[in-house]
Order: C-alpha cells, then structure tokens, then sequence
C-alpha cells in the first residue's frame, strides 16, 4: 500500500514508524506500547519490535509459550516478520543480546550493553530493509537498555522516549538504569510520557518533553457489552470488594487488604490477577473472605469488574507509584464503578470521581460511603469522565509532538 507523508498539527500519516519497548506483542496482557502502535498504524506503517531474548532464557529450560515462540524463530523454526494488520508487522529479532543487568561495573555493562545494541540495531536495519521503511520514527517505549544507542545506530528521523513507568524505584533496575534514563532522555529528540509527573520528570532532563495523556481500551472496558458472572463468583456474597490487576508487592500495599477484611468480615474482597512471590506466601490467604483467582484472559476481566460492587486500587506510596497514571481506574469508571483508591499525585485528576484514602485504615469507611453511591446518575457521570481518555486523544497529542520535529 503506497502512502502519501502529511504532516498536520493533529495528524501524521505515510510515515514509517518503528515500536520497541519492554513487552513483545506476544505478552498476553495489554500495553499502551500495544495500543500506541495499534493507533500509529491507523495512518502510517508500523513495525513493532519484540524484545530480544537474552542468552540465559535461550538456553533455560523453562520457557513461557511466547518466549519458547521466539526461540523457534531464532532457531529458523518460523517467520521472523509476520502482519498483525493491514500496516503492521511484529519483528522477532534474531540475535541474541547478553544478561549484564546484574553486572556490577557500570563500565563493564555500558561496553557490553553497546554491542548488545549494535546486535539489535543490525537485526532491526534488516527487518527495515525487507520491509523497505525509510527514515523511520523510533518509539521507544520506557527500553532504556536495548534502546541507548539506537539513536545513534539506526539514524531514525526522530527519536521518542515516552516514559509511563519509573524503572529506578524497582531493586531489579535502579543501578543501570538511574544512570542511563537520565542520558538517554537528554539524547532523545524528543520525550513523551503519560502521567504530569514523568512529564516534569522528563523535563528536568529534557526541555523538549511533553504530557500526551492516557488512553483506554472502551471497546473491553464498557456497559455495553453482556458481561455474565464468573463461575467464582457465583458461591460469594455481596458486597464484592474487587481488584483487577497484577498482585505486585512493589505496588499494592497488603495492610489495605487486610484491613478491609479483617474489619469487615461480611464484606468479600475478590483480587483477580497474577500474585509475586510475596503475595503467594503472604497470611492473607488465611482470611476466609480474601479470594485470590489467579491470572485470568485480559478479555474476562471486565465480566469481574461488573460484578464488584466497590474497586479498589489499594496502593503502596513509593517512588514506582506515585507518578504511576493508573489505568485501572479509568477501566473501573468506564463500568460506572464506584471507585476507592490510595491518594497519589496522579489521583487528584480523579479526586471528584473516586474516593481517596490517605492511609489503609481510611478504607472501610471509604468503601461503605461508596456503596451509598450506585445511582444511574453517579454511574453516568463516572463513565463519562472516563471516557474523556481516549486513545484517540492521546494520540492527537503524540502527533503534535511529531508534527512539531518534522514539520
């Protein structure tokens, strides 16, 4: 399909647009990386690049079905490229990149790290020239490794940063990456990110960064659609607390639950979502009304979320959350949920919708005042709110920021 470049202040089409970021297409679970590229490739062609894999999970023997995926491909047991839409292609990189996250040098790892990315840059200039894209717009979406000198390798026509998480405040990164987010944030054309706070945060770097919003999926998340209760939930009594989400203990604060709980033993409170480790061990399952299901399809979690009469979002205050845009909010809100959530400085853009709790013990009293507030009325007026963050919208934003570059 030829297409014809136009650059407008609210529209960019005919470009050729490369994706990469910390989540293959192949990850079962969504991603704004997804839903960014998805839009871009309404009016430009788009290749979104898996991540690498390293050669420690090539050679392990424990491999989730996408990954095992990958390493088939690697292995020339399938199509490196293959179309996931009419102007969209997802990239399997072929060459493998080495494990240096735990190395303890910073030198040692920036040396490594620059062949890793020479690797990965020569993969992704052949996958451009059998797809014959030309100066290409890289998006790179919070790959501070892979990423660092693909500026300089690939030679795109603009280089985006967008930051929606903060990868410092997690023990795994913050010895790399708080020394090269900062550098590869100074060195990118331009930066974008989905919260006010990464915004500022960028800017203290970068003064060409830029708040483009958030967008949600209301094609999943909406009170149109028939939603049937979940056979777990059939044998649990109103009123249903619920979450939906990763259960991550660098995130989620296991006080909350427990207090609601505990405090109000004829209440259930239903998690739906993937537990870490700690969580696994932790003595809430010993609370006969906590109900933990386990990782579900993302394409269910709506028919749970109808069927809560109060969400949560029962978060820890920490350098990850606080300038985390939550998502899952404007998911709650766009069924008309009544919503209880941990205050943070990304919540006050929520503050007339939802109900904010400065510490757990503000929770049971939080969620009985929500109860009290399930008319048609309230219900429209949270869907409509919520509804204001668009996909659409955010990508408007991203297109002036591009628009701006290349105009």
């Amino acid at each position: 399909m030829e297409l014809t470049p136009d650059i407008s202040g609210t529209r960019v089409t005919g470009r050729d647009v490369v994706v990469i970021g910390l989540q293959p297409w192949y990850y079962e679970i969504g991603s704004n990386c997804k839903n960014i590229a998805t839009y871009l490739a309404k009016d430009n062609r788009v290749l979104y690049v898996n991540l690498p894999v390293n050669r420690k999970t090539f050679l392990s023997k424990s491999k989730t079905p996408g990954i095992q995926k990958h390493v088939d491909v690697i292995k020339g047991k399938g199509e490196k490229i293959r179309p996931i839409g009419e102007q969209m292609w997802e990239f399997y990189p072929t060459t493998l990149v080495e494990s240096i996250n735990g190395l303890p040098s910073n030198k040692a790892f920036n040396v490594i790290n620059y062949f890793n990315n020479k690797r990965f840059a020569r993969d992704i200039g052949k996958a451009l020239q059998e797809l014959n894209f030309k100066d290409v717009i890289l998006f790179n979406d919070n790959d501070i490794y892979n990423g660092f000198y693909l500026k300089e390798l690939l030679k795109p026509a603009l280089y985006i940063y967008y930051c929606r998480d903060f990868l410092q405040g997690y023990d795994y990164w913050k010895k790399h990456v708080s020394i090269l987010e900062p550098k590869l944030i100074r060195k990118a054309d331009t930066a974008v990110a989905n919260s006010l706070f990464y915004a500022e945060y960028c800017a203290s770097h970068n003064p060409d960064s830029h708040y483009i919003g958030q967008g949600c999926n209301f094609d999943l998340f909406n009170t149109d659609n028939p939603h049937p209760k979940p056979a777990e939930l059939e044998n649990i009594s109103s009123p249903i607390i619920g979450y939906v989400g990763a259960i991550d203990s660098a995130r989620l604060d296991p006080r909350i639950l427990e207090v609601i709980a505990t405090s109000r033993p004829d209440w259930n409170v239903v998690l739906v979502g993937p537990e870490d480790d700690f969580f696994k061990a932790s003595s809430l399952h010993q609370l006969p009304n906590i109900h933990f299901t386990g990782r579900k399809p993302l394409a269910s979690l709506p028919d749970y979320v109808a069927h809560f009469d109060v969400c949560i979002n029962p978060q820890l205050i920490n350098i990850i959350t606080k300038g985390n845009y939550p998502l899952k909010i404007d998911e709650y809100l766009a069924m008309g949920k009544s919503v209880v959530a941990t205050r943070t400085v990304t919540m006050r853009l929520f503050e007339d919708y939802t109900w904010l709790a400065d510490k757990p013990e503000d929770y049971p009293a939080l969620i009985e005042e929500a109860l009290n507030h399930q008319s048609p009325e309230e219900q429209a007026q949270r869907i409509a709110f919520a509804k204001s963050h668009t996909w659409e919208n955010c990508i408007k934003e991203l297109y002036k920021v591009i628009s701006k570059h290349l105009s």
